[in-house]
């Protein structure tokens, strides 16, 4: 029993289980994969300090983690995301009542604190705005749900712990309404579509969701998509979102051929459809420049206020870097097709 006294002054940052078929790998690189933003000197230097725990027992870098190993980064101070300060911030906020608020997420804001994102997040601002807020399951003040860092568009916040029950259940159930525009690689063949393919983290890099053939594996996901606009190399697509996973557009419509636009993580930012000429090359570079970041935004949220019963529905416009991205591709296409005329 001696060791949990120590745990007592102790804090859990991380938790992870390696899979059962995990071939011996260090533990500093097993770590490496699973924490964003972390490096290997400061991972090092926690091994160092006896912070990194396998089974319980402290250990050093070069650990190898085998299957089954349980572990966990315990730290003297709570983390950060526990330490929530309020910082006031400009926030677009579409709809706000006593119980709930609708916000148009800017690119580039992160929705909650984490590792190497302690402050300047949504939840930060939102703090600010309104003091106290509900926490879901996973202790985060407010959010019923979370886009990506790098994806712009709508979110509701629950300002009461009833909405946030309400509001979770509908998500859950599914019975929300989240639609996304997004400027895919590839012309996509048809016009409307589904992906309904289990999501789980990809066994080489943790930080990418893939699809997994098997049910077994990973979680149920399923994309609905229409084509709104056809560029030839590229095409604008609507993503109806049916479950909520990480990264869900992302990994369904790369597992489909047609990665997002911009999207370093899923190897978006290369050029993958077009031609070899030099003024292509050019004309696409320019783009990465116009959005260097996934091209995705959450255009629509719909669900029912979960006081009055009724049924609420919000859209917001794309966002100047998207908008000047789809000008800059129309003008190439409608130029394409004279020159082919």
């Amino acid at each position: 029993m001696e060791h949990e006294t120590v745990f007592d002054d102790l804090h859990e940052h991380y938790a992870f289980t390696a899979d059962s078929g995990q071939e011996p790998l260090r533990v500093d690189k097993f770590l490496m994969n699973r924490i964003e933003n972390a490096t290997r000197n400061k991972i090092q230097q926690a091994a160092v300090a006896g912070s990194i725990f396998v089974n319980d027992n402290a250990v050093k870098s070069n650990y190898r983690v085998k299957g089954g190993d349980v572990v966990r980064v315990l730290l003297a101070h709570p983390p950060h995301e526990a330490l929530l300060t309020p910082e006031e911030m400009p926030l677009d906020i579409v709809y706000e009542d006593d119980t709930l608020l609708v916000v148009n997420k800017s690119a580039g804001l992160v929705v909650h604190p984490g590792h190497g994102n302690y402050s300047g997040t949504l939840i930060n601002g939102l703090l600010h705005h309104f003091g106290q807020l509900p926490k879901n399951s996973n202790n985060r003040p407010g959010l019923v749900h979370r886009i990506d860092k790098d994806t712009s568009g709508l979110l509701v916040v629950a300002k009461t712990e009833h909405a946030m029950a309400h509001l979770s259940q509908q998500f859950h159930d599914k019975s929300s309404e989240r639609q996304y525009l997004a400027l895919v690689w590839g012309d996509v063949t048809d016009e409307i579509g589904t992906v309904d393919g289990h999501l789980g983290r990809d066994p080489k890099n943790r930080l990418l969701m893939t699809v997994f053939p098997d049910a077994d594996q990973g979680k149920n996901a399923v994309t609905h998509y229409e084509v709104v606009e056809r560029f030839g190399y590229v095409t604008l697509v609507r993503c109806v979102l049916e479950t909520g996973r990480t990264h869900q557009i992302r990994a369904h419509m790369k597992h489909i051929g047609h990665t997002l636009f911009s999207d370093a993580r899923y190897g978006g930012d290369k050029i993958l459809k077009g031609t070899t000429f030099t003024k292509y090359k050019q004309f696409v570079d320019n783009c990465f420049k116009q959005m260097s970041r996934q091209a995705l935004h959450a255009q629509t949220l719909g669900f029912v206020h979960p006081e009055s019963g009724e049924k609420m529905s919000f859209s917001c416009p794309l966002p100047p870097d998207f908008e000047g991205l789809i000008y800059k591709w129309r003008n190439y296409a409608k130029h394409q097709r004279l020159g082919n005329s």
